[in-house]
């Protein structure tokens, strides 16, 4: 379990000139309520924050932002709370809670869609839908649109229509001197490059514009099958040569007892091929029917489907648990590297999984000074989740995971910001690579030269 010393609390006089400055709901420990909203998707990070801000509106964050900043108190800020390094949650300090900034317009004539910082990629993707448009996100529907947004956003049509920030349009955000600025190709250009991929190092995003692209029905869903190096391998050849239409998440796991999993599976080591082809339907079931040659499959649920109903694929794996995370950007996936993968699942407590996703396509084309994120030369993503019941076991298990993701990928690695656990500062400089860090520096020295943001993979002025 991850703890850090209980922070002084917050003194009543400070606390009453908050609370009457805002117009969302604040919870201190002992509130009903509290004990559920101080938690975060990976139960590892157990912690307490001093004061939970439930943010109505922009100016709620304005308020908020000033009040940890002028009285020297360490702030959290939460979209949707999938932080894998526990970010979102913070020890004595304040919350700032986003969820109430729910709001979605989808605006189908002009192709845009609008969001508050506290959407779910599922809500703004089923309301898209109603208008035949789509943004790309990642590859669960409970995400947070801004930590999901900030970092990057690989998911479901990475290779047919590219990263999440490749349609943002712009960002309202919150200073660290409490101000209210948007960023665009526009307005403020140095901010937007470096937040699409630079995390939330330079203020609390609160709105996001996206540009809509027209979508329909989809191939989708998985394909589950032996787990064997030589069904990991057809599946990822296949995966890597075919056309953008088709963006893989090829994945195992040792099959937990849930409802939907035969009796005879549980427990069994599995290859789960989960997928998207966004395009011709007959081009796509050849492809498929490719995959599915790979290996006879146990279970095949891969189907004609419109595109929202992709994040059912992984609503029996969101919920809370403690989890252990590591990634890396591969240039190649070897054999070698894939006996090391299938090792790791035998190792690892049930319910543990790795995933491999082929990158390139669109994402590959826009180049790679445009923007903060740094992975688009990379043609595969490997993470490895290790996840396991006890939260006080938790540094047994990181280091676990920190020697397999060594042995799948030895040596110095750059990862996906997103998929970054707590690795260190070095870690998270290889992750931007060295041009990228030191524009990024430069804007954190101007934007948040305190670091008033630090709870995130921080850019340290």
């Amino acid at each position: 379990m991850v703890a850090e010393p209980r922070a002084p609390s917050i003194e009543p006089e400070l606390l009453e000139a908050l609370k009457t400055s805002l117009s969302g709901g604040v919870l201190r420990p002992g509130d009903e309520g509290y004990e559920e909203a101080r938690l975060i998707h990976n139960l590892a990070f157990d912690r307490h924050p001093a004061l939970i801000v439930r943010a109505a509106n922009d100016e709620d964050v304005v308020q908020t932002v000033n009040f940890a900043r002028d009285n020297r108190i360490e702030l959290a800020i939460r979209s949707g709370g999938h932080s894998f390094a526990g970010h979102s949650a913070i020890e004595g300090g304040i919350l700032l809670d986003l969820a109430g900034l729910d709001q979605i317009v989808i605006d189908a004539e002009q192709r845009v869609g609008h969001a508050g910082a506290g959407v779910t990629a599922a809500a703004y993707t089923v309301a898209a839908f109603e208008h035949g448009v789509a943004t790309p996100f990642g590859d669960t529907g409970s995400v947070g649109l801004a930590g999901l947004t900030l970092g990057g956003g690989i998911g479901w049509l990475v290779r047919k229509r590219g990263l999440t920030i490749d349609h943002l349009v712009s960002v309202d955000l919150v200073t660290a001197d409490g101000q209210r600025l948007t960023a665009s190709d526009d307005e403020n250009p140095d901010l937007f490059w470096a937040l699409r991929g630079g995390g939330g190092n330079f203020g609390v995003a609160t709105r996001f514009t996206y540009r809509l692209e027209p979508i329909g029905t989809v191939l989708g869903g998985m394909a589950v099958q032996p787990l064997t190096r030589q069904v990991l391998r057809a599946v990822i050849d296949i995966a890597m040569e075919a056309p953008e239409e088709l963006t893989v998440i090829l994945g195992a796991m040792r099959m937990p007892p849930m409802p939907m999993v035969p009796e005879q599976m549980h427990f069994a080591p599995v290859a789960m091929t989960a997928l998207v082809w966004d395009g011709d339907p007959d081009k796509g079931s050849a492809v498929v029917d490719r995959i599915r040659a790979a290996g006879t499959p146990y279970m095949d649920m891969i189907e004609p489907m419109p595109y929202p109903a992709i994040y059912q694929l992984m609503a029996e794996a969101e919920a809370p648990a403690p989890l252990a995370v590591r990634s890396a950007y591969v240039s190649e996936v070897s054999d070698t590297a894939l006996d090391e993968l299938v090792a790791f699942i035998d190792r690892a407590p049930v319910g543990s999984l790795f995933q491999l996703r082929n990158l390139g396509g669109a994402a590959s084309r826009v180049p790679a000074e445009a923007t903060a994120f740094t992975g688009r030369h990379w043609p595969a993503l490997v993470a490895l989740g290790t996840m396991f019941e006890d939260p006080t076991t938790f540094a047994e298990w990181d280091a676990f995971t920190e020697a397999a993701i060594e042995r799948v990928a030895p040596g110095p690695r750059q990862a996906y910001v997103n998929f970054l656990a707590n690795e260190g500062e070095e870690a998270v400089e290889r992750a931007y690579g060295p041009q990228t860090w030191q524009r990024l520096l430069e804007i954190k020295r101007r934007y948040d030269p305190d670091n008033l943001f630090n709870r995130n993979q921080n850019i340290r002025p």
